[in-house]
């Protein structure tokens, strides 16, 4: 297994976790469930129409944050907004209910991954795994 894909795997497991962006010098919280791989990197996908896709355009530093059996997971870097269609009808594809909704309503999915991005594997006093990729 790869380290993406450990990182992911964590993520699946969690089923919910959540997003920090900055808005100004506020940081902007909010819960995300999907995430994939493409070419060895961890995309995320968001509407381009929402807060949270012009706070990436903003300012890309992120960080993500889930909960897991005896820990947390804490990953954190730069996000890389992807223009990519394909990406995108990806995403939508692996999410009929979202799809449909941003079909109806003539919105686009914009899709990003971490630069730089630093995986913690956590418990309460300590980081028990640091990956960067």
């Amino acid at each position: 297994m790869t380290d993406v894909e450990k990182v992911k795997d964590y993520l699946d497991k969690a089923k919910v976790f959540y997003l920090t962006t900055v808005d100004g010098d506020k940081p902007k919280c909010r819960p995300f469930g999907f995430s994939m791989i493409e070419d060895g990197k961890l995309f995320f996908g968001t509407g381009t129409f929402k807060d949270c896709y012009k706070q990436l355009e903003k300012n890309p530093n992120i960080e993500i944050s889930a909960m897991g059996a005896g820990g947390w997971l804490r990953l954190y870097g730069k996000a890389k907004i992807v223009e990519n269609e394909a990406l995108s009808q990806k995403a939508l594809d692996a999410l009929p209910a979202v799809k449909k909704l941003y079909e109806a309503n003539g919105w686009k999915m914009g899709m990003f991954y971490l630069e730089d991005a630093t995986a913690e594997f956590r418990d309460m006093t300590s980081i028990k795994e640091k990956i960067e990729f």
